[in-house]
């Protein structure tokens, strides 16, 4: 098995490490429905993942919540846990296939999901390279000095833009001495610490953080999931691409994160996405973002940010929440039924 309980669980476990991280690459078939499934589910609930593992642990930790509660495991396990179920969620059947299959054949399972989670990545990773050069340029103009569409040595903090973009928030880039530690990596940036280019105008506020962040790279959003060429269109009724194909009319927080994860790497230096990169850290960085965006505690900021990205990428889904209008009849339907309950509030007290 692969994933352990940590030290604050009180659940005895056969397991080694974690399934939410990126597990060795193994080869799969690639014509069954569930390497299309991994596509999605990896783009959009949790892209960093050991599936063979998430799958045989699941199934363990059922056996065991026969005599625990889910609140007895760690916290890592209770999250590894919540991708399980919204991976049998998305599945239709998928349960029935794990609890009545060996152990040979859920490992199969997890691998055709995996290398579908792992072949989306890398496609996105390889079109992102140059498509992400089209968005950066200021103004649209010519980057100078030109940047390689195909090669990324010249990229990161090597190059004026790029190094400007990727620059953690709170530093300032146009510090001679910051550039100099950033570039000669006397300075190391780890994943959570993140880059400017994640905040509305690359403007952050130290006293208000949540203010802008995560507003931006939209058109890379689109370029994944509704398609390369909506990018330079708005947004219409129907849907197409990636989106349309799986049926996917909202956004979500895990898709939010891995497209700031691309975005991040296809800046970068880096030229091979990898766990074991500390340049990029892309994996810490990926968790990191959605420690925050699954945290209950953020939950108004939360669903905030979700109305915004939907009135953007999919306009008219009933996500997308859009005001109504001042002068509507439903705006002076709602007025009235307001002024009706302040006024029974009044009564009553």
């Amino acid at each position: 098995m692969a994933a352990a309980l940590d030290t604050t669980s009180c659940v005895p476990s056969k397991h080694g490490s974690s399934a939410l991280h990126m597990g060795p690459r193994k080869k799969a078939s690639s014509s069954d429905p569930l390497v299309s499934h991994g596509r999605h589910f990896g783009r959009t609930v949790f892209a960093l993942c050991n599936y063979p593992s998430l799958l045989t642990n699941g199934i363990l930790r059922l056996e065991q919540m026969e005599d625990n509660l889910l609140e007895d495991f760690s916290a890592e396990e209770r999250r590894e846990h919540r991708v399980f179920e919204q991976l049998l969620d998305s599945y239709p059947g998928l349960l029935d296939r794990l609890k009545d299959g060996s152990e040979e054949e859920i490992l199969h399972v997890g691998e055709l999901i995996g290398k579908g989670a792992a072949g989306a990545r890398g496609d996105d990773t390889k079109t992102l390279k140059a498509a992400v050069l089209d968005w950066i340029a200021p103004n649209g103009e010519a980057i100078q000095p030109p940047l390689h569409r195909n090669t990324k040595i010249d990229r990161g903090f090597n190059h004026e833009l790029t190094g400007s973009l990727l620059c953690p928030a709170g530093l300032n880039w146009k510090d001679p001495q910051t550039k100099e530690t950033l570039r000669n990596g006397e300075m190391l940036v780890p994943g959570d610490q993140w880059p400017i280019f994640l905040y509305a105008n690359q403007v952050y506020d130290p006293e208000d953080p949540w203010c802008g962040l995560l507003r931006n790279r939209l058109l890379a959003y689109k370029y994944v999931f509704t398609s390369p060429s909506s990018v330079d269109r708005e947004p219409k009724a129907t849907r197409s691409g990636n989106a349309r194909l799986h049926g996917m009319n909202s956004v979500t927080v895990a898709s939010i994160a891995y497209i700031a994860t691309q975005v991040r790497f296809a800046l970068s230096s880096s030229s091979v996405f990898s766990r074991t990169d500390t340049t990029t850290d892309s994996e810490t960085f990926y968790h990191s973002l959605l420690d925050l965006l699954e945290d209950t505690e953020e939950s108004l900021e939360i669903d905030d940010l979700l109305t915004w990205w939907n009135r953007h990428v999919f306009p008219t889904s009933s996500a997308a929440k859009r005001p109504v209008s001042a002068n509507s009849a439903l705006s002076k339907i709602r007025q009235k039924c307001i002024a009706l309950k302040q006024a029974t509030n009044n009564i009553s007290t």
